[in-house]
């Protein structure tokens, strides 16, 4: 085995947000939320990011680790979508009716698995209440299974402007060993429509999958990159059953060792480098013309809980439905797991808030600083100070920065470092949350448990 591998494929946060969601309160309540929403109207980023969780699946795909729900017989979407709307509302009423929606992503669960026309009423609430930002992002997640050419152009309708199709794998023996159905259309079909409707394309795949080969994998982001979507994401599955008990399915028939998906990771970003794809961060791809790639050129690429994003459509994120995370400067907040209680408290009048984090100065800072590094690979200590209003020293001290933790990442070939820099190697990539969990005070004592890089 890689020797890099076998010292630093160890579980680590994520850090779609920081800090990590299992570090949120229980005790964190309506309260807190609403003066965290009415802070945020005095906080920046000043663009609004709506997110909108849709939970249901129609068939539950054994890799999961989302928060998603089977759909049964009881399963009222009139209701749910209802209640989002009635969330809408109580939250919105609370922002500043200046600021503009730079960004609206829907996610799941499957959001296209419930009628189209449910979709746009909520879009239509948001519309009516906001402004946009020019060219705004009106994202939505697509198991195109389910999808025939009227539900993709009810969804144009809507006012999307990008689709992420959750392929997660061309070939068919991998697809039914994990419970995923094909995209119900031809995919050139698919394609098709939505060029004509100059709809932007993301095409989602996974590796570390049963019954995945190099040689099979390899063929699958081949097939991608003829499609020429407009960005590519190859996701590392994660595998905690102790958090998603129908993970286990997928070990009768055995999952890739570390090696051989270290190899699937790096033969799929040889194929989409030769192909003319520039990489972002650990997994996503794109085109050289594409705003992400450009962001990441001058050093300003960003995320949030929904992915990479440019300053220009950054937004704090206010997020509607079960299990949904708001993302405001000064706080996280998550609404209730259950479906029942959700529509219940909300049709009380109340905000569903389950769990929630108030950060301090220190633990911005810290994000910062984190978020830099994952989104660009690279810090420039000086630089981000002065963003900051903060001395380079400052900035260090908040952070649990170890020159001598720093030293050993250089001695295995993983970054470049001196007093005014952090920057990624190439070999280092894949374990950029390695060294940015190493910045991160809130590890140093800690139960919490995290997927591994590779």
């Amino acid at each position: 085995m890689d020797p890099l591998i076998a010292r630093y494929n160890v579980p680590v946060p994520r850090y779609t947000s920081y800090p990590p969601a299992n570090f949120f309160r229980d005790d964190y309540d309506e309260n807190d939320l609403v003066r965290a929403i009415k802070l945020s109207n005095q906080q920046e980023p000043a663009h609004l990011s709506f997110y909108i969780h849709i939970p249901y699946c129609n068939r539950m795909c054994h890799y999961c680790g989302c928060n998603a729900y089977p759909r049964t017989r009881k399963s009222n979407d009139r209701e749910y979508v209802k209640a989002v709307i009635q969330e809408i509302e109580l939250v919105c009423e609370k922002i500043d009716k200046n600021r503009k929606i730079a960004q609206i992503h829907y996610g799941g669960g499957s959001p296209s698995s419930i009628d189209p026309n449910f979709i746009r009423q909520i879009n239509d609430v948001l519309f009516r209440r906001f402004r946009t930002i020019d060219n705004p992002e009106i994202a939505i997640e697509c198991h195109a299974g389910y999808m025939r050419e009227h539900d993709f152009q009810l969804l144009i309708d809507a006012g999307f402007n990008r689709m992420s199709l959750g392929i997660q794998d061309f070939n068919p023996e991998v697809l039914k060993a994990s419970n995923r159905l094909p995209t119900l259309l031809p995919i050139e079909d698919i394609f098709s429509l939505l060029r004509e409707k100059n709809v932007r394309i993301n095409l989602d795949f996974i590796y570390g999958l049963t019954m995945q080969t190099v040689e099979s994998f390899t063929d699958t982001i081949a097939q991608a990159t003829d499609l020429a979507p407009d960005r590519l994401v190859t996701f590392s599955y994660a595998h905690m059953p102790h958090l998603f008990p129908r993970q286990k399915l997928l070990e009768r028939k055995g999952l890739p060792s570390e090696e051989l998906k270290d190899n699937l990771y790096h033969a799929a970003q040889k194929l989409l480098l030769d192909g003319g794809y520039k990489q972002i961060g650990l997994d996503h791809y794109v085109k050289e013309e594409d705003e992400l790639f450009r962001a990441l050129c001058s050093g300003t690429l960003h995320r949030n809980f929904q992915g990479y994003c440019t300053r220009r459509t950054t937004g704090q994120v206010y997020a509607f439905g079960v299990t949904a995370i708001s993302q405001l400067t000064g706080a996280y907040t998550q609404n209730t797991k259950s479906i029942d209680e959700y529509i219940k408290t909300i049709h009380n009048g109340h905000l569903p808030v389950k769990k929630g984090y108030t950060l301090n100065r220190e633990e911005q800072v810290t994000r910062e600083v984190i978020t830099t590094l994952m989104c660009n690979e690279e810090i420039h200590w000086q630089e981000l100070a002065e963003r900051l209003h903060l001395t380079r020293e400052e900035v260090q001290a908040m952070t649990a920065y170890s020159e001598e933790q720093m030293r050993r990442f250089a001695d295995d070939g993983l970054i470049l470092f001196d007093s005014e820099q952090i920057v990624m190697r190439e070999k280092g990539s894949p374990y950029v949350r390695n060294v940015a969990a190493s910045l991160d005070k809130l590890l140093i004592h800690t139960d919490k448990t995290f997927s591994k890089p590779i």
